[in-house]
């Protein structure tokens, strides 16, 4: 495991769910953004457990660190929220892509 992945371990918040479906959903946010609100109040609402980093309340080197290896991993801008499940990445609020990575099967 990477310093950067420890860290996320580290950093991330856990938030209970009873809709797991066996996916590790991981959450890049920003306290103040009312998209990342939105975002945690969909996974909120379809019961889904997940974990979430809010990134403005971290320490700005290990923002650092998560944002490089946000940047080395995943082929995507960095905007939030950034959320990571095994499916796929979606950038920004969006419905529609969560409900096609996380509800279908």
């Amino acid at each position: 495991m990477s310093e950067a992945e420890q860290l996320i371990e580290k950093l991330a918040q856990e938030v209970e769910g009873s809709n797991a479906k066996g996916e590790d959903i991981l959450v890049f946010t920003l306290s103040t953004c009312q998209w990342c609100k939105k975002c945690k109040r969909y996974l909120k609402d379809k019961d889904m457990k997940y974990r979430f980093i809010d990134v403005d309340k971290i320490d700005p080197q290990d923002k650092a660190k998560i944002i490089k290896y946000l940047r080395e991993h995943y082929d995507e801008r960095i905007s939030y929220p950034f959320l990571v499940c095994e499916k796929g990445v979606v950038v920004g609020y969006n419905p529609e892509k969560y409900r096609k990575i996380l509800e279908d099967e």
